[in-house]
């Protein structure tokens, strides 16, 4: 099993790096490959693009999941023989924060992550590097996506963090 957290900012290349070191781990080890789209498209045209952007990229070797909000779900069904990539974190973080559910379903991704016999692959944007958000939900989202950050890079074996298309590794276990 390998866990993986890859982190950047907005169109930093760091889908790209995460699907490419997905598919490279899921060859090493057979295993299928998983792709959990967390985004919610309702009207935004722009987010729909990007969306298409992401879809298009990919080839038909992955098995894509919908799931906005509940990924320990997914990862708690997820077996030895599937490498899971969810993209994005960030995305997710929202849906939970409107629905009133991110206490709940953060404790729940970590306890699965620390369950799951499948290799996972994280992405997410690096927020905490500008200036203090005026908003108070704003504010929340900064600080909550910073610790999510901080809890998962303890977690897992990989951190990288991608910046201009260039993967910065932050963290390598000793088996990696």
């Amino acid at each position: 099993m390998t866990t993986h957290l890859i982190l950047g900012g907005a169109r930093s290349g760091k889908s790209r790096y995460a699907e490419e070191q997905a598919k490279k781990n899921a060859l090493a080890n057979r295993q299928s490959l998983v792709y959990v789209a967390t985004a919610e498209v309702k009207s935004d045209t722009e987010m729909k693009s990007r969306i298409i952007l992401h879809q298009q990229r990919r080839d038909s070797s992955w098995r894509l999941i919908e799931e906005p909000l509940h990924l320990a779900a997914i990862l708690d069904e997820a077996t030895a023989q599937q490498c899971v990539l969810i993209d994005c974190l960030t995305l997710w973080l929202t849906n939970a924060l409107m629905n009133d559910r991110w206490g709940e379903v953060k404790t729940a991704l970590l306890l699965s992550l620390k369950n799951t016999s499948a290799s996972v692959f994280f992405v997410s944007n690096e927020v905490g590097s500008g200036v203090v958000p005026m908003g108070e939900l704003s504010r929340q989202f900064v600080d909550e996506v910073g610790c999510l950050h901080q809890e998962l890079a303890e977690l897992c074996e990989q951190v990288t963090l991608v910046v201009a298309g260039l993967p910065l590794s932050l963290k390598v276990s000793a088996s990696h």
